[in-house]
């Protein structure tokens, strides 16, 4: 029974480790998602598209940086308005620079974090999230390529 357990120990722990990424209250540098009840300050529209005009870039809309009033809640609502897969990660620009090449070894894996977002064509998502904090972070893409095609901009959190 003890192999079982140590066994049992050495395949889930490394699984909650990733997971839970070092935020298990939810609260990451860039912030956490929204509390229930709080009411999003504003909404913000983001696009993900392909730009085959200008040689196959990936954009997002709005293309200028993101401003954000720290201790506000806002609603982030993602539309893929694209032909291909796409993805929208706030964070860092070191824990975004981690995922992109996490992303280029398992450009499948799926993700649970509340701060990420992968849609299809056509398909929208909503990101309810609270800024408590000055800073300055990024959004992106870090599906394979995509972010060195154009596909990520600046959060800065005032």
């Amino acid at each position: 029974m003890r192999t079982a357990l140590l066994i049992l120990g050495l395949t889930v722990a490394p699984a909650l480790v990733m997971a839970d990424a070092g935020h298990g209250n939810g609260e990451m540098a860039v912030g956490m998602p929204a509390m229930h009840g709080h009411a999003p300050s504003r909404t913000i529209d983001v696009i993900m598209r392909e730009d085959f005009d200008k040689d196959a870039t990936f954009v997002f809309e709005p293309s200028a940086d993101m401003v954000f009033a720290a201790g506000k809640t806002v609603r982030l609502h993602i539309i893929n308005q694209g032909e291909e897969t796409h993805e929208f990660v706030m964070n860092t620009m070191e824990e975004n620079a981690e995922h992109k090449e996490l992303m280029a070894k398992f450009p499948e894996m799926e993700h649970t974090d509340q701060n990420a977002v992968r849609l299809e064509p056509g398909q929208e998502a909503d990101i309810l999230w609270t800024f408590p904090k000055a800073g300055s972070f990024e959004f992106a893409c870090p599906l394979p390529g995509h972010y060195e095609a154009g596909m990520h901009g600046a959060l800065t959190v005032n």
